[in-house]
C-alpha cells in the first residue's frame, strides 16, 4: 500500500505547491529589494501555491486558479506582481496540466497564464521585451508536459500491444498443440486400425481351421467379432478426424524405413546432410516408428527454416531399451543461400518444438533441444522401446 501511494502522481503538486509557498515567503524575507511590496508578493506566492495543490485533483482548475492570482495581486494588494518563486510555480503547474489533461484543455491553462503574465507586465509598466519574454517562458513548461503525456500514452499502448501479443502467442501455442494432437490422433488411428484389422483377418483364418473343434471355434469367433467391433468404434471416434482429399494419391506410410528417402529430399533442397544409422536398430512398433519419423521430419524442417544450408548430421542409434535420434546442425553461414522446402519435409505442416514435445509425450519419450558450444543447434530425442514388443519381435 505504501509503494502504491508513493507512485501516485498527485504527490508531485502536493509536494511542489508547499515548496513554492515556502520559497515565496523566504524570497521576500531575504531580499530587501521588495520593500513595501514584500507582503503582497509573498501572499501572491502562497495563493499561487494553493492553486498548485488544487491541481493535484483538478489540474485545469488548479492551473487557472494559480494564474489568476497574478492580476489579483495587482488589483487587490496593489502589488508589483510576483517574484521568482511564483514564476517557477506557474511554469510548473502549466507543465503539470499539460501532462494530466488533453492538449486542448491544457492549452486553456497556458492561455490564461500567458494573459495573466501580460496583464501584470502592463500594469507594472514593463517594457515590450517583458511583454514577449514573460509569456514565452511558459511554453517550454507546457511542451514538457505534453511530451510526458505522449510518452505515457505510448507506454500504455506498447504495454497493451505486448499483452495482446502474449495472449496471441499463447493462443497460437494452444492451437498448435490442439492441431498437432489431431494429426497424432489421425496417424494413431491409421496405425492401430491397420494392426487390429490384420489381427481380425488372422483370427478369421484360424476360425475356419477349427471347424472340427466347435468350442475353440466359438472363442475365436468371439475374438474376431470383438476385433471388427473395435475397428468400427475407432473409425467412429477418431476416423472423423481424417483428412479427405478427393482425387489425391495415397501417401506412403511414414516410417524410419524411409529415412534415406527423407534425407534425400532434404539434400535435393540444398541442405548437406550426413546420415548415420546404427546396424542394430530393432523393428519398431508402428506408433513409435511413425512418431520418430515425424520428429526427424520436423527437426530437418527447422534446420531448413532457421539455419539455411548449414551442414547437418542425423544419427539414429540404440541405447539399451531405447531408440536415440539426434539432429545436429553447424552454425548457419553468414550469407546463407535460400533453401527451398522439399515436398517430403514437414508434409501437412508441423509446429516445431511444440509438435515434437507432443509426439514424444505420447510415447513416454524425452526431448532435449538447445544451442551447441560451436554455435550450432541440436535436437536429441529418446524413444523407449516396449519390452513386450522386443520379446514379440525377437
Amino acid at each position: 500500500m505504501t509503494t502504491r501511494r508513493l507512485r501516485d502522481p498527485r504527490l508531485i503538486p502536493l509536494v511542489f505547491g508547499p515548496v513554492i509557498g515556502v520559497l515565496a515567503v523566504l524570497e521576500t524575507r531575504l531580499d530587501d529589494g521588495f520593500g513595501a511590496a514584500a507582503t503582497a508578493t509573498w501572499v501572491t506566492g502562497v495563493l499561487l501555491a494553493a492553486g498548485v495543490v488544487l491541481a493535484a485533483w483538478a489540474p485545469l482548475a488548479g492551473a487557472v486558479a494559480a494564474a489568476v492570482c497574478l492580476p489579483l495581486s495587482v488589483v487587490v494588494f496593489d502589488g508589483p506582481g510576483m517574484g521568482g518563486a511564483g514564476m517557477i510555480g506557474l511554469i510548473g503547474v502549466v507543465a503539470w496540466v499539460g501532462w494530466r489533461e488533453p492538449p486542448r484543455r491544457s492549452a486553456v491553462a497556458l492561455g490564461v497564464a500567458a494573459v495573466s503574465f501580460t496583464v501584470v507586465s502592463i500594469a507594472a509598466g514593463g517594457s515590450a521585451w517583458e511583454l514577449f519574454f514573460v509569456p514565452a517562458v511558459l511554453l517550454p513548461g507546457w511542451s514538457m508536459g505534453l511530451l510526458a503525456r505522449r510518452s505515457g500514452e505510448r507506454a500504455v499502448r506498447l504495454a497493451e500491444l505486448a499483452a495482446a501479443l502474449d495472449a496471441e502467442r499463447e493462443a497460437n501455442a494452444q492451437a498448435a498443440v490442439a492441431q498437432e494432437r489431431t494429426r497424432i490422433a489421425r496417424e494413431v488411428h491409421d496405425a492401430v486400425a491397420h494392426s487390429v484389422s490384420v489381427m481380425t483377418l488372422q483370427l478369421g483364418g484360424l476360425r475356419r481351421l477349427l471347424a472340427d473343434r466347435p468350442a475353440e471355434q466359438e472363442v475365436v469367433a468371439g475374438l474376431e467379432r470383438l476385433g471388427r467391433q473395435t475397428v468400427e468404434e475407432m473409425r467412429g471416434l477418431v476416423g472423423i478426424l481424417r483428412e479427405r482429399v478427393d482425387g489425391g494419391e495415397t501417401a506412403p506410410v511414414p516410417s524410419l524405413e524411409r529415412v534415406e528417402e527423407l534425407v534425400g529430399d532434404v539434400r535435393a533442397a540444398g541442405l548437406p546432410v550426413r546420415l548415420d544409422v546404427a546396424a542394430d536398430l530393432p523393428r519398431l512398433p508402428p506408433v513409435l516408428d511413425l512418431t520418430a519419423y515425424r520428429v526427424l521430419q520436423e527437426a530437418l524442417t527447422n534446420v531448413l527454416r532457421h539455419a539455411g544450408a548449414a551442414p547437418t548430421t542425423v544419427v539414429l542409434g540404440r541405447e539399451g531399451q531405447a531408440l536415440l535420434l539426434e539432429v545436429r546442425n553447424d552454425p548457419a553461414p553468414a550469407t546463407a543461400p535460400a533453401v527451398g522446402r522439399p515436398a517430403g519435409v514437414a508434409a501437412g505442416g508441423g509446429h516445431g518444438l511444440v509438435g515434437m514435445r507432443e509426439r514424444l509425450a505420447m510415447v513416454q519419450g524425452t526431448l532435449r533441444t538447445g544451442p551447441e558450444p560451436d554455435g550450432g543447434f541440436a535436437v536429441r530425442a529418446r524413444f523407449p522401446l516396449p519390452r513386450t514388443w522386443e520379446r514379440t519381435t525377437a
